[in-house]
């Protein structure tokens, strides 16, 4: 039993450094937006790698994010009936959504790999003139963040299966 709460923690532990990442790049991302249209109304001055480090940074914040709401239990879900079932079936819920999602998760990231290995043999870069190069790092943070995703979906089966205590209990 030891030996799972270990494995629990230490998925979890590196899913919180991962939502801790994605929080701060939120705040670089609102500060890149807002000096761009500084610079942009006041100055007339902007530049294409700007706007499109921009979008780039959604991805991490999304792909890194979606692991972190499962971990703090923000999790969509059908709570009107949810709340009413009785606690033994809503552990084998969360079990088994948590190991569908760890099924889904790995196989995304298994799918990706290949358009990931292609735009890094290719140089891909960006289209536009004075954009951003190394595309395909963009592109590898789609299955790491699948991967992520999926190692999550194990740790909450793991916790709901073996009715480890909360976090903070």
């Amino acid at each position: 039993m030891q030996a799972v709460e270990r494995v629990v923690h230490g998925i979890e532990a590196v899913v919180q450094l991962f939502g801790w990442i994605a929080a701060w790049t939120c705040v670089v991302l609102v500060a890149l937006v807002a000096g761009d249209v500084v610079m942009r109304y006041l100055f007339s001055v902007g530049a294409v790698w700007l706007q499109e480090l921009q979008w780039h940074l959604i991805s991490p914040i999304a792909l890194f994010g979606m692991s972190y709401l499962l971990f703090m239990g923000e999790q969509v879900r059908v709570d009107v009936f949810y709340e009413r079932f009785p606690v033994a079936l809503q552990r084998m819920i969360e079990v088994i959504g948590g190991l569908l999602l760890l099924a889904m998760g790995l196989y995304i990231a298994w799918l990706t790999l290949p358009w990931v290995e292609q735009s890094y043999l290719r140089g891909e870069t960006s289209p536009n003139p004075g954009g951003l190069p190394l595309r395909w790092v963009l592109k590898a943070l789609i299955p790491f963040g699948f991967l992520l995703l999926a190692l999550q979906g194990l740790a909450h089966a793991l916790r709901q299966g073996f009715a480890l205590p909360s976090r903070g209990e």
